[in-house]
């Protein structure tokens, strides 16, 4: 596991951990990575083998150091801006850890109820081989990870897309509005704060300009500033 490092000459204090998701690098995140440090926050994109292991060990794995790191640094807050399986990291993280000085949380595209795609086909071998074992805990069965580690009691604010480019996916496993991956109902979680919807997919919400506006809006805020539905 790796980070990246940026800083700016406004409220280094305050920092952001960023979290890929499923099958991606930290790579995907630089976009989001530049705006946040230009908007003043030293980042800490970390990047994770997200296909290794569980949720709960690539929690502790990945966030744990990256948080001491932040507490070593001196930072004042700690945030964190998620994609899709980083957000169920953070939740399954923060459950079982406190920080004390825990900012605010920006979760994108999130399967925070799951996603019908696990039930559908997560029994694929095929699926398995791509997604590993933390993907076959997304499903949406009162069982599955997501659906175990309960409502939010943090500061949260989640941005969820309605375009699609995997149409199968769409049409034929994943009912209502979605993008592509999770359905806009099941990005949502109790105890959030704030919740929009912004017109991306689910591979490229996060390099979208609107989410990156909102996301920092959110960080500064603790809401966002107008719904884009």
């Amino acid at each position: 596991m790796a980070a990246t490092i940026s800083s700016s000459a406004f409220a280094q204090s305050e920092e952001v951990i960023l979290l890929h998701g499923l099958c991606r690098t930290s790579r995907s995140m630089t976009k989001m990575e530049s705006a946040l440090t230009n908007a003043g926050f030293k980042v800490r994109n970390v990047n994770y083998p997200s296909r290794s292991a569980p949720i709960e060990k690539l929690a502790d794995d990945a966030i744990g150091k990256a948080v001491v790191d932040c507490q070593n640094d001196g930072a004042t807050k700690i945030h964190f801006v998620t994609h899709s399986l980083g957000g169920i990291l953070v939740r399954s993280y923060l459950l079982r850890h406190q920080i004390s000085n825990l900012g605010r949380v920006v979760m994108l595209a999130p399967p925070n109820q799951g996603s019908e795609i696990v039930d559908k086909i997560g029994g694929w071998s095929l699926f398995k081989f791509i997604n590993g074992v933390a993907g076959n805990e997304l499903g949406t069965d009162t069982n599955s990870v997501p659906n175990k580690l309960g409502p939010a009691n943090f500061p949260l604010g989640i941005i969820a897309g309605d375009r699609s480019i995997n149409w199968i996916n769409s049409w034929f496993l994943i009912p209502g509005r979605d993008d592509g991956k999770v359905s806009i109902e099941r990005a949502k979680l109790q105890g959030m704060d704030d919740f929009i919807v912004v017109h991306a997919t689910h591979p490229f919400i996060m390099r979208n300009k609107e989410t990156i506006r909102q996301t920092i809006y959110f960080l500064r805020n603790g809401k966002f500033e107008k719904s884009c539905s």
